[in-house]
């Protein structure tokens, strides 16, 4: 069992930046890949960014490639998602998941947090 706690989230201006946590607890984090998701209003959760049990590999959907980078701390159980460069569309919930592969599909993803509200006015 994994409990995953997002935090970080906020309002911040375009063009801005925004630094989420997802700390989990339980054992084996480092067994597990992880991703982050989001789902703004009225549309479904969506993927943006996958990571590796190691770290080594990412993976991002195309609107947040260069902007936003994903990496983790196997020793302080956390995933983390830099976000550089907001715009109003990346304005959502967000939320982080652990699977067993790097997946862009949620259907992979055991764990999932409750969430934390990006907002970027427009």
């Amino acid at each position: 069992q994994v409990q995953l706690v997002e935090s970080g989230g906020g309002s911040v201006q375009a063009g801005g930046s925004l630094r989420l946590s997802c700390a989990a607890s339980g054992r084996s984090f480092s067994s597990y890949a992880m991703g982050w998701f989001r789902q703004a209003p009225g549309k479904e959760r969506e993927f943006v960014a996958a990571i590796i049990q190691s770290g080594s590999r990412t993976d991002y959907v195309d609107s947040v490639k260069g902007r936003f980078t994903i990496s983790r701390d196997n020793a302080k159980n956390t995933v983390y998602l830099q976000m550089n460069s907001l715009k109003p569309e990346d304005t959502a919930v967000y939320y982080c998941a652990a699977g067993y592969s790097m997946s862009w599909q949620q259907r992979h993803y055991d764990y999932w947090g409750r969430g934390t509200q990006v907002a970027v006015p427009s």
